[in-house]
């Protein structure tokens, strides 16, 4: 699926075509959230904005420790990335007003994980019809905010939490 390119796309893409390791244990490194999208970091987990998203707001919880599969985690940890999935769908309610969500994830390549080796859990709001002609004939998806007017949207509800 295409994806409509802003120019903050465009200068991810040509600074980070080659990133190094793994994408999501670079960003927990980094201490600016901003950059790499993070509006919230709990105790064991954080959450991330998808950068290829497929509606505004769609959101991923991602441990702090690379494991590919739930099992791998600590009892601790796993407990955290649902309570950290609850809060998002709150945040989301808040700040979107979605009718609805898609909440899973994709463990190993079969199963169509981007990052197999690292779980995380996708939190992907939805609305009625948010599947029109140009998802479906078009293979293109249309957002209608800028990424980093969502990660704002987002931090903020996760503030107001």
């Amino acid at each position: 699926m295409k994806h409509l390119w802003s120019p903050w796309r465009m200068k991810y893409i040509e600074s980070n075509q080659t990133e190094e390791g793994c994408v999501f244990c670079n960003a927990h490194a980094r201490n600016d959230d901003a950059s790499k999208l993070i509006p919230f970091r709990g105790q064991r987990n954080f959450v991330i904005l998808n950068l290829y998203p497929y509606t505004s707001g769609h959101l991923m919880v991602v441990p702090f420790e690379h494991v590919p599969t739930l099992e791998d985690l600590d009892a601790a940890s796993r407990a955290e990335m649902m309570e950290l999935t609850s809060q998002c769908v709150v945040v989301l309610k808040k700040v979107y007003r979605p009718q609805g969500f898609n909440i899973g994830a994709n463990i190993g390549s079969a199963a169509g994980a981007g990052v197999p080796g690292h779980v995380h859990i996708h939190i992907v709001p939805r609305w009625g019809g948010d599947t029109n002609f140009m998802s479906a004939l078009g293979e293109t998806r249309v957002l209608p905010e800028a990424i980093e007017e969502t990660y704002k949207r987002i931090r903020e509800g996760f503030e107001s939490i």
